[in-house]
């Protein structure tokens, strides 16, 4: 008996184990690792309340003291969000603006970064410096030119204020993040290409976009994440219903609670949870991809 407990845990291991240099590098870790719990336990407090009233009836939400554990489940909420709210219609409006902004940034912001990153051609060091500049520009001087532009196009209350500009290449910290990343591609495998007749949009199709899948990786997310999250642009080209996207949605149903002495507030946290819950699963299962492309491209910190 005693002969397997030793084959199990042997002494080498557990001596190790208990020198004073591992006793004195955990005790050392321990005021960081209790930081980092009761940190943790801040930032997932309101998550956890907000799921949990999303389960209660709304007797139990104005209890006192409030239980963050419900008493009794009510998955109904979601049911009577999902029939009292025009999720599909905004969650499909949400999709088509997230789909060409992924095509701008993915596509046609990739190949200008290429184009700076590989080609040579006069003024480009300069040209590369004005576009680094448009980051400098505080995007509420542009608001009302680009309101003005947008109305006299008639582009008011539809999807091309939003999907637009991104496929004139205008996100110019995309073009810096995918630039940084092809100058860190060897220069000869471009050149064999180019010895073995692909042409520069071959190049760039073939071997550079394989090759930069980390980064762009890491502007999907960001792109994910922006364009689900955007309420301030919607709010100003957007006017009805029909075109509103999720974010437009979820305020103007709460406006419509506004009268209302005992709000549902259960109904408020179910709807918010659904929302909340793509965001947090995409960035769950891509944090690496996310971290791996910003040490990809030299940006830290």
């Amino acid at each position: 008996m005693n002969k397997n407990i030793f084959s199990i845990f042997p002494v080498e291991t557990l001596s190790r184990n208990l020198s004073w240099p591992n006793l004195k590098h955990r005790f050392r870790t321990l005021p960081r690792l209790t930081v980092i719990i009761a940190l943790s336990i801040v930032f997932i407090m309101p998550v956890w309340w907000m799921v949990s009233t999303s389960l209660k009836p709304l007797v139990q939400v104005w209890e006192y003291p409030p239980h963050l554990i419900p008493q009794t489940i009510h998955l109904s909420n979601y049911v009577e969000v999902l029939q009292t709210f025009p999720f599909l219609i905004s969650l499909r409006n949400t999709l088509i603006i997230m789909f060409w902004n992924m095509i701008g940034r993915l596509l046609v912001c990739s190949l200008v970064a290429y184009a700076f990153a590989r080609l040579r051609f006069p003024g480009r060091n300069l040209l590369f410096i004005l576009v680094l500049s448009t980051m400098m520009i505080p995007g509420w001087v542009t608001l009302i030119p680009k309101y003005l532009l947008f109305r006299d196009l008639k582009w008011l209350n539809t999807f091309l204020p939003l999907t637009f500009p991104p496929l004139l290449a205008s996100d110019a910290f995309v073009i810096f993040l995918l630039r940084q990343f092809y100058r860190t591609i060897s220069v000869e495998i471009t050149d064999a290409a180019r010895l073995d007749g692909c042409s520069l949009l071959g190049v760039w199709w073939r071997i550079m976009l394989p090759l930069a899948k980390p980064a762009l990786g890491t502007i999907a997310i960001l792109t994910f994440l922006g364009t689900w999250n955007d309420f301030f642009e919607p709010l100003i080209y957007l006017n009805t219903p029909d075109v509103q996207t999720l974010t437009l949605a979820v305020a103007n149903w709460r406006i419509a609670f506004a009268n209302d002495v005992l709000q549902p507030q259960h109904l408020k946290m179910a709807l918010a949870t659904l929302i909340t819950l793509p965001p947090v699963v995409v960035f769950y299962f891509a944090q690496r991809t996310l971290i791996k492309g910003f040490n990809f491209t030299g940006i830290n910190g």
